[in-house]
């Protein structure tokens, strides 16, 4: 059986407008054109994965399950455009958490890879043939220490552009009306 294709979603600030640790349903919208743009890459064969930190957990901010309702959220909002996410991984941890159990150095936290790692092995992931698409360069140097192509989905109010050789995006961009063009694109190329 061949391996799929993916594209990982960090979710603050790129998927949805960037509340800090925000878990109210009622306040989570997608990103300006984000649905529609998922939808061309849920067509074209992508799988769709939310990869995220979720400090909130460790700093006592909220409860880990109050990102079931989250990722029903999500849902809800991309059953608007007939798809779903293929799956939704976030990182609870936090090396100086106030929480005992949440103070930890993992190998999950981005910038570290391990969440697409292990999305990689649950969902038999081809990581050289998926994206990364996120709204800060931690986001970038997780997808690119396990091969990914990378997107930078630059926010007016906080341009990136301190990248190392590692969190360097192959493409910064302003909105999510240009992440389809970009792969599809990238698709015939390779």
């Amino acid at each position: 059986m061949a391996m799929i294709r993916a594209v990982f979603i960090d979710k603050d600030g790129t998927l949805i407008p960037d509340i800090p640790y925000n878990v109210d349903p009622t306040l989570i919208t997608l990103a300006p054109n984000a649905g529609e743009t998922l939808r061309h890459l849920k067509q074209a064969g992508y799988a769709l994965i939310v990869i995220s930190n979720q400090s909130g957990i460790a700093r006592g901010l909220f409860a880990e399950s109050a990102l079931i309702a989250v990722e029903h959220r999500l849902n809800a909002l991309l059953q608007r455009f007939g798809i779903a996410l293929d799956g939704f991984y976030y990182c609870p941890h936090l090396p100086d958490a106030p929480i005992a159990a949440y103070r930890v150095e993992c190998a999950c936290r981005k910038p570290k890879s391990g969440l697409l790692e292990q999305a990689a092995r649950d969902l038999d992931i081809d990581l050289h043939q998926s994206w990364m698409i996120g709204d800060i360069a931690a986001d970038c140097e997780a997808g690119n220490r396990v091969g990914c192509q990378t997107i930078l989905i630059e926010k007016p109010y906080d341009p990136q552009r301190e990248f190392t050789p590692l969190s360097q995006p192959d493409f910064l961009i302003d909105g999510w009306d240009q992440v389809s063009q970009i792969i599809l694109k990238q698709e015939t190329i390779r």
